[in-house]
């Protein structure tokens, strides 16, 4: 690709957002700390300056909820979100010692030994839906399976029946979408009555558990206290289920039916990974390095600042591009090549680092190394069926996932 005139250059703008590499690219080499012309925002794209960034929250703070929940120009919107409940800091936008509070509600939930205690009801997860479709020619993999694996997974922690997959899709799909920020006023519209609609729901669940503890997520949410002895407020207790939710499912599903187009488009690294599966756990990292699904957070500058050179005011917002760190060249060599057996992959900064350092990092690199080895031992001759895959990604600023995936295949007897 061209190069761009960076005055000109619209990074949020949904055509960036779709292909966005040849831009990160160019921003490392002439401007890795960009300003966006006329706003007081900062594009960050080397690998060491993130890391730099999200490992300092007294100078780089997480508190850019004004940032996410600013109110919408459409009125509509504003008056069906009045309907609901007000979003607060909880996990995602709380800076320590704060933030610590929150997350230790539900670090037990996300310890590795429980994740690794789970690795058999995934498996057993995976091995039914693959039951649905292995008798077929070619099968929808997005929709039969990269979503319904990892909402299975998360709504048994949450406590809500599997049979409420449809609506958890939907409401997660919604929070994902509002916080992306290039929804239109129509999908602005559907996107508040999902949200209002999962908050009324989760509220009721949450009436439900408080003085009737069950061994979930959201009972724990509703039963422990915190600060002074007292019961998170519903809007603190919503904000987590919705960040939780959102975490738990969106970017597993990316990152499976991402790390199948990658497997499919480089057959000489799927042929290694099939002659030596000893290898999926590095080939996982090496995906959410190449795929990160999560392809950015904002981080607001709590002072007059300097990165790499470049002076950064006080309140000023930074975009840390982990999608950009995570092709950095000086740290990953050929950095846009699939390599399974990659050496330094899981430096990735898939899961950022730090305070924030994704809750449920184990558990998606769990169902990620479950899902590919439950293809891999039960297909193969992967294909992508002809006319069925745009490869077009969901606009979103933040996140990053496939809109279809349809794949051909045979049976392994």
């Amino acid at each position: 690709m061209s190069r761009v005139e960076l005055a000109d250059l619209d990074f949020f703008s949904p055509e960036v957002q779709e292909c966005p590499f040849h831009v990160y690219r160019q921003l490392q080499d002439e401007a890795p700390i960009w300003q966006v012309p006329n706003a007081n925002v900062f594009v960050v794209t080397r690998y060491n300056d993130i890391r730099e960034i999200i490992r300092d929250p007294a100078r780089f703070s997480s508190s850019f909820s004004a940032l996410l929940n600013t109110g919408s120009t459409n009125e509509e919107v504003n008056a069906i979100y009045a309907e609901g409940y007000e979003m607060v800091e909880t996990l995602l936008t709380q800076d320590p010692p704060r933030h610590r509070v929150y997350r230790n509600l539900v670090n037990k939930v996300f310890s590795n030994k429980r994740i690794e205690g789970m690795r058999g009801d995934i498996e057993a997860i995976a091995g039914e839906l693959i039951d649905l479709w292995i008798n077929d020619d070619e099968v929808d993999l997005l929709n039969r399976f990269c979503v319904p694996l990892p909402i299975y997974v998360i709504a048994d922690q949450l406590g809500v029946p599997r049979s409420e997959l449809p609506l958890i899709k939907k409401w997660s799909d919604a929070s994902a979408s509002r916080l992306g920020r290039l929804a239109d006023d129509k999908q602005q519209i559907q996107n508040a009555k999902d949200i209002v609609e999962f908050q009324h729901y989760f509220a009721d669940l949450i009436d439900q558990m408080r003085g009737n503890p069950q061994d979930n997520i959201i009972s724990d949410l509703a039963n422990n206290t915190i600060d002074d002895g007292r019961l998170l407020t519903k809007p603190e207790a919503l904000g987590m289920i919705q960040q939780i939710l959102v975490a738990g499912n969106e970017t597993s599903t990316a990152s499976i039916a991402g790390g199948v187009v990658l497997l499919i488009q480089n057959p000489d690294q799927q042929v290694k990974l099939r002659e030596q599966p000893e290898l999926i756990s590095s080939a996982v990292e090496e995906i959410l390095r190449l795929e990160t699904p999560t392809t950015g957070m904002w981080r607001r500058a709590t002072q007059d600042t300097e990165i790499d050179g470049v002076e950064v005011p006080e309140g000023s917002f930074l975009m840390v591009r982990f999608a950009a760190g995570n092709r950095d060249e000086s740290v990953f060599p050929g950095g846009g090549e699939l390599k399974v057996d990659r050496d330094n992959a899981d430096n990735h900064l898939a899961f950022g680092q730090g305070a924030h350092f994704c809750l449920g990092a184990q558990l998606a690199r769990t169902e990620l190394q479950v899902a590919l080895t439950a293809l891999l031992q039960r297909t193969d001759n992967w294909g992508l069926v002809s006319g069925k895959n745009p490869l077009t990604h969901s606009p979103n600023v933040l996140l990053r996932g496939l809109t279809d995936l349809h794949i051909s295949f045979d049976k392994i007897r």
